[in-house]
């Protein structure tokens, strides 16, 4: 999925590159920097998914959600349980169709939700209902 989310970012990009040095370049460089938009283009669309599966992680413990994400800069989450307020199920339209989902935890902290992006639909469901569960074990009020 997020070679194909990539992919059509990169070439938006790659056409408005295009587009913009066709038009605003004389002839000799207009075919360069067309080329180069999207060689660099392609690149990013290779590289940039395979970076983030790298580095995206989770995990569920008794007392704390944990999240990794980022591919330039990384950010390390924790939700303790007693901080979940809400547990939330989300498919896109291309995650549908490549039978994946998102799950997003929100908590009483200013830094704001954690997501999980990419898992496969009965896995984000499973994870919904169980972190669900479990910050309802904990008493207050997630505050």
């Amino acid at each position: 999925m997020w070679h194909v989310e990539t992919a059509i970012s990169a070439t938006v990009v790659a056409v408005g590159l295009g587009v913009g040095a066709y038009f605003a370049t004389p002839d000799g460089l207009r075919w360069w920097l067309t080329g180069l938009a999207v060689v660099v283009c392609a690149v990013v669309a290779v590289v940039v998914p395979q970076w983030r599966y790298r580095v995206h992680r989770w995990e569920v413990s008794p007392t704390a959600v944990y999240t990794q994400r980022g591919w330039w800069a990384r950010e390390r989450r924790i939700a303790p349980m007693s901080r979940v307020q809400t547990v939330d199920f989300a498919q896109g339209p291309l995650a549908r169709l490549f039978g994946l989902a998102s799950v997003t935890v929100t908590t009483a902290s200013a830094a704001g939700p954690l997501q999980i992006e990419g898992l496969d639909r009965d896995v984000a469901l499973a994870l919904t209902d169980e972190l669900t569960r479990k910050a309802d074990l904990v008493a207050g009020d997630a505050t």
